[in-house]
């Protein structure tokens, strides 16, 4: 009796196909914004996933700047860090960071829904997010990546 074998697909790294997308943050919730963009990066929107392979794109983030949070997150949300001295934590506000740094709340959101592994930091890199509408990477030809409101 022969019984039909099916077959996994497991992509391999040099076979990985990678394109370029952009996403406008203008007006769009971080949350809902960080998982669209963490979902490409980690290629879940692919149907050639692999859990062990980076299959997913490079993603361009622009106007971080613009992006918006729900409820009391601007008075309330706080991102702590460690400085690795005796005594040495900080903590900032959200409302600071996003005046000083809104890319880098942009980046925290999104890195904090990768794995954290090695295989994470590497899904990372191909992140790029920027304050205004501008960006370097125009030879790359992005492709718009709709994010629902």
């Amino acid at each position: 009796m022969v019984s039909a074998v099916s077959k996994t697909y497991m992509a391999k790294p040099q076979e990985v196909q990678r394109q370029w997308h952009l996403v406008d943050a203008s007006d769009k919730v971080l949350g809902r914004l960080a998982t669209a963009v963490a979902t490409v990066l980690m290629g879940k929107d692919k149907p050639s996933y692999t859990p062990h392979v980076d299959v997913g794109d490079f993603v361009v983030v622009v106007n971080a700047a613009k992006i918006r949070v729900t409820g009391r997150k601007r008075q309330q949300k706080q991102y702590d860090y460690y400085t690795y001295y005796p005594g040495g934590r900080k903590v900032v506000d959200f409302a600071t960071l996003m005046d000083k740094r809104p890319e880098k709340v942009v980046e925290l959101a999104i890195q904090r829904m990768l794995p954290k592994n090695a295989l994470g930091r590497q899904m990372f890199k191909k992140l790029k997010v920027y304050r205004g509408p501008e960006h370097p990477h125009a030879a790359q030809q992005p492709q718009p990546l709709e994010v629902k409101a």
